[in-house]
């Protein structure tokens, strides 16, 4: 017993001393990578309370991590300490062109496009106690104004032990105020030139950044926003095309993005933990960090989408939205270790952020916590007896709640919020955290073209558990597949993109897939097609590498441009000359387009079927793959084709004069007619 005691006194001490050692390590990292879960309510005390100093001009935020400055009472972020670092923000720079938040708005019969950082009229506090200190910045709009009618209040949070803090803003407009268009609206931070050099959007696209004088001193190209960089600092960079555009993600994929400064060793991330108060749904692209060093948060625009993501109020509408709030998170680590790593640690915490959502912290009575939101449940098929006799799974189907509106309306909606998921292997979904509200339940499944939308409209109220059982999807279609040209996911990423100018490339997308995002790439149309367009050929010809990835305009010199004609040859064994025929068209963007297809005859004047001028999304200049869906059904009669030699769909995009009026298909489709037997 005596040595069973000794030895159980011996083991005792050893798990003291791993506990010990678990403890210091688990400090030192503390020290290194601060983080901050929703589950760590009882540690907190193991940090300082969060204080908010009051000055005359200023107020400051400290929890004994950070401390962030914010001028009174117009709310701009003019100072970031942090890991030793006095401002992160460029300090040069005037107190409202560091941190802020900004509208573009505009009034319909003046729509010169004013930019409007947001000054407040006054501040309030919020709360403050120890462990949470929230903030606000207030303008209200009255009659007598001529600016913009709109009642703005945004939000700064610091929580104790989090390394970085929060922002929200509530937009407000009550009923009969004057009209207005708003096109953009963000959060901006500009950061210190000397000090972040290296760009994180993604696992691979990351890189060396240039600075704004290496774009000052390059060389203009054929809009402001690409450069030439003929002179930087970093010889490493020389000749290569820098353009913010070339950094764009969708709105699915933009969750963590941000800056690496090296000496010392720091992180600055915009973390982005719900796309709930983002407009136009999963796919809608827009700016993340860019050659600054700026980062962004973006909560609505018109990039990749044009004029219908315009917010239009008319005729007094009201209107109140809670944008955010988004996570602006600050990681360091010790001298002589990876800063890498700061990458790697951003993505952790940003999960962490992702998790706790909706947030409990908030205390606007605009923002509901998660027992005051619904979630709606259910599975996802597909029904297409030309495929299959039984119903198909709808795999990584994306399924949401979007306000009311037509089929796709979700892609062009702007002014409420929107819910998304992915469907699983299975074709099961579950939406969380839904606001109350009615609502439109919407779906797109990769592999299928058309839009599925719910005929039932779905309330949710507060703490409601909707189960919606087997929801069935019938993809548009008239008759079996006779030929197909690409893969319906909305995008061009499937067809052939060429390699860049020489003189005119990113390096960074060299070395991985999205080649796509690589300048210029709209002349390299005419250096492949010099003088005849792109013949096409059902039965031997590879989408892969036989179909250009954007129908574009030909360059004949001078920067002139003209319209293209491809041509889709095909051949029939038979043809039913008393039965119709179908031609699907999905496209994946178009800018200032008209599409005219002609049938078996190129030289007549009038086309059988023609879009008329569609698209303002832009995509082609801004190296997207995708901007706004188009689903086009065109039936052929079988009289105007042929069996007894080869048929030749041609496919004109008229408008000409500029490099990036044309459009991108996602899919073509040739139906035969239906039978009156089922396949």
């Amino acid at each position: 017993m005596g040595k069973k005691r000794k030895r159980g006194s011996h083991f005792g001490w050893l798990q003291i001393i791993i506990l010990l050692q678990f403890f210091l390590l688990a400090h030192s990292t503390s020290q290194r990578i601060h983080k901050k879960d929703s589950d760590d309510d009882d540690d907190q005390m193991y940090y300082p309370p969060v204080q908010l100093h009051l000055f005359a001009d200023h107020v400051v935020l400290d929890n004994g991590i950070v401390n962030v400055s914010l001028s009174t009472p117009g709310g701009m972020v003019t100072a970031i300490e942090y890991n030793g670092i006095d401002n992160l923000l460029q300090f040069d720079y005037k107190e409202n062109n560091r941190g802020y938040w900004d509208l573009v708005w505009s009034k319909p019969d003046h729509p010169h496009d004013v930019f409007d950082k947001l000054d407040g009229d006054s501040f309030e506090v919020i709360m403050e106690d120890e462990n949470q200190v929230e903030i606000s910045f207030l303008r209200t709009w009255n009659s007598s104004e001529t600016e913009l009618p709109l009642n703005i209040d945004k939000r700064y949070i610091m929580l104790r032990g989090s390394s970085g803090f929060y922002s929200y803003a509530i937009f407000e407009r009550l009923e009969g105020w004057p009209d207005v268009n708003i096109s953009q609206g963000r959060i901006v931070f500009k950061l210190q030139q000397n000090l972040f050099r290296y760009m994180a959007v993604s696992d691979d696209r990351q890189r060396i950044m240039p600075t704004s004088e290496d774009r000052d001193n390059g060389e203009a190209l054929d809009y402001p926003e690409a450069v030439l960089l003929t002179n930087p600092a970093n010889n490493f960079l020389r000749g290569e095309v820098d353009d913010k555009y070339q950094y764009s993600s969708d709105n699915k994929d933009n969750r963590v993005h941000g800056w690496i400064c090296t000496d010392p060793p720091t992180g600055f991330w915009i973390i982005t933990p719900s796309n709930e108060f983002k407009t136009a749904g999963p796919v809608k692209q827009d700016l993340t960090s860019h050659a600054g060093p700026i980062s962004l948060s973006m909560f609505f625009s018109t990039h990749y989408a044009g004029q219908p993501l315009i917010l239009k109020f008319r005729d007094g509408e009201p209107w109140k939205k809670v944008f955010g709030p988004v996570f602006v998170y600050l990681n360091s680590v010790l001298e002589g270790d990876e800063p890498l790593a700061l990458w790697s640690d951003a993505k952790e915490q940003m999960l962490i952020e992702t998790e706790s959502w909706p947030y409990d912290f908030p205390k606007s009575d605009d923002f509901p916590y998660a027992d005051q939101r619904g979630t709606v449940s259910g599975r996802l098929v597909v029904r297409d007896s030309y495929i299959s006799d039984r119903l198909i799974i709808a795999r990584s189907a994306y399924i949401g709640l979007a306000p009311p509106g037509e089929p796709g309306s979700w892609q062009r909606e702007n002014k409420g919020y929107q819910f998304w998921t992915e469907t699983d292997d299975m074709g099961y979904f579950l939406i969380n955290g839904i606001r109350s509200g009615n609502y439109s339940l919407y779906a797109w499944i990769p592999g299928f073209i058309g839009d599925y939308k719910c005929d039932v409209q779905i309330e949710v109220r507060p703490g409601c558990k909707i189960r919606l059982g087997y929801i069935i999807y019938d993809p548009p279609r008239n008759g079996p597949t006779l030929w197909e040209i690409g893969i319906p996911d909305r995008t061009a990423a499937e067809f052939f993109v060429p390699d860049p100018n020489p003189t005119l490339m990113n390096q960074l997308y060299n070395i991985q897939p999205d080649k796509f995002r690589q300048y210029g790439l709209w002349d390299r149309y005419t250096d492949l097609y010099p003088d005849e367009d792109l013949v096409y050929t059902i039965g031997s010809s590879v989408y892969q590498t036989d179909w250009y990835f954007a129908h574009v305009n030909r360059n004949i010199g001078n920067k002139t441009y003209v319209p293209t004609t491809w041509k889709i040859l095909f051949e029939l064994d038979d043809v039913d000359e008393s039965a119709n025929y179908t031609l699907q068209i999905a496209l994946a963007s178009a800018n200032d387009a008209e599409l005219q297809v002609r049938i078996n005859d190129e030289t007549t004047e009038t086309p059988y079927f023609k879009t008329g001028l569609i698209g303002k999304d832009n995509a082609i200049a801004r190296h997207g793959i995708h901007g706004l869906y188009w689903l086009y059904s065109v039936s052929i009669p079988g009289s105007i084709l042929v069996c007894t030699t080869t048929n030749t769909i041609l496919l004109t995009q008229s408008r000409g004069s500029t490099p990036w009026k044309g459009i991108m298909y996602d899919y073509i489709r040739f139906e035969a007619p239906a039978s009156n037997i089922q396949p």
